[in-house]
């Protein structure tokens, strides 16, 4: 048998799990980016939803958007959320596209534990980046994903690539 390694993972292994509140929830609504948003991996913040980037990924460029408001459906948004909401998820897949140059994007919204949500008490779209024949070897033998850039360099290029197409 061999080996396959992935080191980064010890990170969260070994980090301590607090249950301090929600990990989405953010302590500033300023839509300038703040050294605490780049830490979380925030690349933007409207008025209403922001964008992070998620930190286990399905592929590189894997972004979440989330409402500011603690909810935990869809159902619970206002009009003006919902708006947002989708306005947002367009704009992410501007952003994918110019930074990641995918071949498409998986879009999905999972409602609640039973239908997949890993964090269910807080609403967030996920958007993934998707490449003809990304299906790699490692990700279906190893159950082991290959993120070809660091997170905090993605956050930095996202962020950007949000800054350009809102100028």
């Amino acid at each position: 048998m061999q080996n396959m390694w992935a080191p980064w993972r010890m990170e969260y292994i070994l980090s301590k799990k607090e249950n301090n509140g929600c990990v989405f929830c953010l302590n500033s609504f300023n839509p300038e980016l703040t050294e605490e948003d780049e830490k979380r991996l925030v690349v933007y913040k409207g008025g209403r939803v922001f964008v992070m980037l998620n930190r286990y990924p399905y592929a590189a460029g894997h972004l979440m958007v989330i409402p500011f408001r603690h909810c935990m459906d869809i159902t619970e948004l206002s009009e003006e959320e919902r708006n947002e909401l989708m306005e947002i998820i367009s704009l992410s897949c501007k952003a994918i596209r110019r930074v990641c140059r995918p071949d498409g994007i998986n879009m999905g919204i999972n409602l609640g534990k039973a239908a997949g949500a890993g964090i269910a008490d807080h609403l967030h779209a996920h958007l993934v980046p998707r490449w003809e024949g990304d299906s790699q070897f490692i990700a279906v033998v190893a159950d082991v994903r290959l993120i070809p850039e660091r997170l905090e360099t993605m956050q930095k290029t996202f962020a950007l690539a949000f800054k350009e197409i809102m100028d």
